[in-house]
């Protein structure tokens, strides 16, 4: 069974590269696990025994870290029977909940309240828009309007009241902002698709809510208090407790708009603005010992923090701006310091597969930066070739030319022998396989990396 999964992707690279690929699509089958009887019967959250119809229950659900591209992967490489299992799952789950919401952690059909967000949102319309439809697409609707708008969760009143989380009795409030409004941004897509316009008017306008946290005095998302003032002092590379963050801090969280990164350029004051943050970013001296007590913060390089979700689409976010290079030798900085094919080889928690698919996805040479978009980041192959295996029958393979330590950058993206004018590549395009070719160069010859490229999907950009 395993070598028959395993296979659905062929990686070739370096010894340690391949061993690292293929431990990682190890990790990222793993999870969800069947949580049911052979006869179907399974104990859901109102800790009473249901029994599936129709479907595998699943659980074990690390919803914040696998909506990022965890489950992507399985999109692409599993859509029909694990997504459409996945989904079923958290629909019952919702419809068997004391409360009425989707799970937030969801264990052996448990709910543990691990960490924020409602985070199986994304991952139902993400299917939903890559037609992916074994499911009541209305219930399901139905069940991730219930999860945003359910009051007594995670301060959702004051979320829905002041258009923020406010941070005077809320020590997560400015990370529960920025999280919110991306979950908000798939429901308003998903109801968009459906014709529910009412619904998704509502979820689009919630969706721009991240910038009521964005102080563009000094261009970082801050902690707010429900006066509307920012809390003073404010410092960006404090976490933990009193920070107003989740396992991070402003570094981390002041670029987490993925629905609409166009929208922070501009508040920003242009692209270089963006560009300069981020290279500060990377290049910040920190001393490790200043987040010795913060959990879950490691495998860092300045206030990066590879080690934990909410940097994990960073070094994409220079495609939004223009600077491809400056994409391709960040994550040849991070490919090459965060993994390794030694038991200590992941520098934080894999969670559930979605270190892992990281790793798979940017070895491949693109990364889905907004699920529920359709697209994927274009950033630069690390695999000579790879082949994908879709379950539409259908082949996608990967090739990198000239690819070697000396030529790192990329003069060339071709898909089926067409240069692509665009920084993205879109989720039909990898279904549908055949041929997606990074050339390589030296940086200076890099031509491609210096275009005017297309940039990818942002909510206030034209589409």
């Amino acid at each position: 069974m395993w070598r028959d999964q395993l296979s659905r992707v062929e990686f070739y690279a370096s010894p340690a590269m391949q061993r690292s690929l293929y431990t990682a699509l190890y990790h990222a089958l793993m999870a969800p696990s069947t949580s049911m009887d052979v006869n179907g019967e399974y104990r859901g959250p109102d800790n009473q025994v249901h029994r599936a119809e129709g479907f595998r229950f699943v659980s074990t659900l690390s919803l914040w870290d696998i909506y990022r591209a965890e489950q992507p992967l399985m999109t692409l490489l599993e859509p029909e029977q694990r997504t459409n299992d996945l989904v079923h799952s958290l629909i019952a789950s919702q419809q068997e909940s004391p409360f009425g919401i989707l799970p937030v952690w969801q264990f052996q059909g448990q709910e543990t309240w691990c960490m924020i967000g409602y985070h199986a949102v994304p991952i139902i319309a993400e299917a939903y828009m890559k037609g992916i439809r074994g499911y009541d697409a209305q219930a399901a609707l139905d069940a991730m309007m219930a999860s945003a708008t359910y009051a007594p969760y995670g301060n959702l009143a004051s979320y829905m009241k002041f258009g923020y989380v406010p941070v005077d009795h809320d020590d997560e409030a400015a990370s529960k902002t920025m999280e919110y409004t991306f979950d908000d941004w798939t429901i308003g897509r998903m109801a968009n698709a459906m014709g529910k316009n009412t619904v998704a008017a509502l979820f689009e306008k919630r969706a721009a809510y991240w910038r009521n946290n964005f102080n563009a005095s000094d261009g970082f998302v801050e902690p707010r208090l429900e006066d509307g003032s920012y809390r003073k002092p404010f410092d960006p590379a404090k976490a933990g407790a009193g920070s107003g963050f989740t396992e991070g801090n402003a570094w981390q969280y002041s670029w987490y708009q993925p629905q609409d990164e166009q929208g922070l350029i501009d508040l920003m004051g242009g692209p270089g603005k963006l560009i300069a943050r981020l290279d500060d970013m990377f290049d910040q001296k920190v001393d490790p010992a200043t987040y010795a007590n913060v959990e879950d913060i490691s495998g860092m390089i300045g206030q990066y923090i590879h080690g934990n979700e909410p940097s994990h689409h960073l070094a994409y976010l220079y495609m939004y701006a223009g600077a491809p290079l400056k994409t391709q030798a960040r994550l040849k900085q991070i490919v090459d310091s965060q993994y390794k094919p030694t038991p200590d080889g992941l520098v934080g928690n894999d969670d559930l597969g979605q270190m892992s698919a990281w790793l798979i996805f940017t070895s491949l040479g693109f990364y889905p930066v907004a699920p529920g978009s359709n697209q994927y980041v274009l950033g630069r192959s690390f695999v000579d070739p790879a082949v994908l295996h879709l379950p539409n029958g259908k082949m996608l393979t990967i090739d990198s030319v000239n690819l070697s330590e000396e030529h790192s950058f990329v003069k060339d993206v071709l898909l089926n022998g067409k240069s692509l004018d665009r920084s993205y590549i879109t989720h039909e395009e990898l279904i549908n396989g055949g041929d997606l070719k990074f050339i390589f160069s030296n940086e200076k010859d890099a031509e491609w990396s210096h275009r005017s490229l297309r940039p990818p999907y942002s909510d206030t950009a034209p589409h």
